[in-house]
């Protein structure tokens, strides 16, 4: 529960903090006319991605075991690939988001568009949402795969929740929070879930018969710490946790994680001070 609660609070304070800057400008710049537009795309965007999870989720109680194990493991490469890229983007365009954001209005609505100045507005917006969304839908979908009982959606909601609640609080001007500590924070999170997130797809690729090797076992902490424990529930959905991992799982998660971790670090280090110039 904490997990997706955690993940969809991230998800949703970032399409939020879009939609919010959006609609922020147009309120300061006296184009209010327009918010309806904003609100138009982000609802389309929120429809399309519901749509999407339930769509995937259906087709996917049909699988046979094999083809479900299959479906599973590809699932998890998306989510990880998603989640992966949405971290190095938000480190590389969080400083000039706000600019960037505010010109994208600007060309959406300049004179010379005509009768495509309002669908230009919303087809930004849907995009802005719909990929945030996107996110979201393939990592709840790897996650239910692997959780059952209703904490994980319970979970997801109340994060959402919270981030419509976050991004409503920004936009009224009522809070003011330190946007680049909070993505710094959880990004590393989000790693840490994306790298077990692969090894969990190594795992049901193996099950599905399409990755035999590897599969001696690094250790089995089965008698001690078992993944139905309470720890185990918490380590496995933080660090992606597994009581017997096979040396393939072990491999994939730490030459994720390192190099991620690694990359990040660089990624969001302030640039050096410049030098004074003596006399």
């Amino acid at each position: 529960m904490l997990i997706a609660f955690l993940i969809m609070l991230r998800e949703g304070i970032e399409a939020a903090l879009i939609v919010g800057i959006v609609a922020g400008y147009l309120r300061q710049t006296g184009r209010t006319g327009w918010l309806p537009a904003v609100w138009g795309g982000a609802g389309l965007a929120a429809v399309l991605c519901l749509t999407v999870g339930v769509a995937l989720n259906a087709a996917s109680a049909e699988f046979p075991q094999r083809q479900q194990e299959f479906f599973e493991g590809v699932v998890a490469l998306v989510a990880v690939g998603m989640l992966t890229s949405m971290v190095f983007w938000m480190a590389r365009a969080a400083r000039s988001m706000r600019a960037q954001l505010h010109g994208s209005v600007d060309t959406a609505l300049r004179p010379d568009a005509g009768r495509w100045r309002g669908l230009a507005l919303v087809g930004m917006v849907f995009l802005a949402v719909g990929r945030e969304g996107l996110e979201s839908v393939f990592f709840l979908l790897a996650t239910f795969q692997q959780s059952t009982g209703p904490a994980v959606p319970a979970g997801a909601l109340l994060g959402l929740g919270g981030a419509v609640a976050v991004g409503w609080a920004i936009y009224i001007g009522g809070v003011r929070i330190d946007l680049r500590r909070f993505f710094q924070a959880t990004s590393v999170f989000i790693l840490f879930v994306a790298a077990g997130l692969l090894s969990g797809a190594v795992r049901a690729f193996h099950e599905a018969g399409l990755w035999n090797g590897l599969q001696h076992r690094v250790y089995d902490l089965s008698a001690v710490l078992p993944d139905d424990s309470p720890l185990g529930v918490v380590l496995s959905g933080f660090f992606g946790y597994h009581e017997a991992p096979s040396a393939g799982e072990v491999i994939a998660y730490l030459a994720f994680l390192l190099p991620a971790l690694a990359l990040l670090r660089l990624r969001v280090r302030p640039p050096p001070a410049m030098a004074t110039a003596g006399g």
